[in-house]
């Protein structure tokens, strides 16, 4: 249940988007600490997009999204100018989210059944520079620099420092975390009628502007490949990363949840430094008569999983 509306003006496209399912589901399913809440909007979803392709009488775009979840949230606006050809496409970003920390703390009913503090939530203000290189064969590749602001902080939006076992949610002892990041990312993939394949590699940098922010070094890489077996689908994966330096608990790599390994809930198997996961899973569709949002399949999965939590 909810609306949906697109608006042109003139050249700017406004897109609404608000949804009231979640706010049942919300009440039925949420813990008593998380779902009782004054505000008779908590639980409702939306989204609204404007965008303005050519701002200023140039090319540069305009991107304005703000999104709002049951628990998170999320504003970006982004001026995007796009480069000459072999040049890569500047992105001016400034980004402002909510998001519970549920990866290392877990979920409020875990660690806090009875004292209705609920969520851990990370607040993150972040604003820098992207830039997008034109896609070359089947790679494609940005670099972006960004500063980033990390306030952990609890329902009621107050600054926290400390979990509910007294140990430090940040890294510098403060109410936040400072951090000024020079990131990489390269893609591959290629893809075929009977089969496909995938890598990702990031790279980021924390850079010693100054003596309390952080300063890291983190790595991950994500591999894929996928093998057609008549109408069944194989698909192994192999993911993994590592950081060095300064290392805030919310920074922590986390194994668990649909993304990961299934069954478990995100972080439930472990999280830390450095982790290792390797995927197998085999789908293949069981009927062709069965009615829905996509083909019913039967999913093998087979995970194991390697996390190190060395300080």
């Amino acid at each position: 249940m909810g609306a949906q509306k697109s608006i042109h003006a003139g050249k700017a496209k406004i897109d609404l988007n608000v949804d009231l399912t979640h706010k049942l589901c919300g009440a039925l399913l949420l813990p008593p600490p998380v779902r009782n809440s004054s505000d008779p909007f908590s639980q409702i979803i939306g989204r609204l997009c404007i965008k303005h392709p050519g701002l200023f009488g140039r090319s540069e775009k305009l991107d304005f999204l703000w999104d709002k979840g049951l628990h998170d949230s999320n504003l970006l606006i982004a001026l995007r100018r796009p480069g000459a050809e072999r040049f890569a496409q500047q992105s001016f970003v400034v980004q402002h989210s909510i998001a519970p920390e549920i990866g290392v703390n877990g979920l409020p009913t875990e660690h806090y059944p009875h004292s209705g503090i609920g969520w851990i939530n990370l607040s993150r203000l972040s604003a820098g520079v992207e830039l997008t290189e034109p896609a070359t064969s089947n790679w494609s590749s940005s670099t972006s620099i960004r500063f980033e602001h990390v306030r952990p902080i609890n329902n009621e939006g107050r600054s926290i420092m400390t979990d509910i076992d007294g140990l430090p949610i940040t890294c510098s002892g403060r109410s936040h975390d400072n951090m000024f990041v020079l990131k990489q990312e390269s893609q591959f993939a290629t893809i075929d009628e009977s089969n496909f394949a995938r890598l990702t590699v990031q790279m980021e940098q924390g850079l010693p502007l100054l003596s309390r922010w952080l300063i890291f070094n983190r790595f991950k890489f994500i591999a894929s490949k996928g093998l057609r077996l008549g109408k069944a689908l194989l698909v192994t994966s192999l993911t993994g990363g590592s950081i060095v330096g300064d290392m805030a608990p919310y920074q922590a790599f986390a194994i668990g949840g649909p993304g990961s390994v299934r069954g478990y809930t995100e972080g439930a198997i472990g999280s830390g430094r450095s982790y290792l996961v390797t995927n197998n899973e085999l789908t293949v569709p069981l009927a062709t008569l069965l009615s829905g949002k996509g083909n019913p399949v039967m999913d093998l999965v087979s995970d194991m999983a390697y996390v190190s939590t060395q300080s």
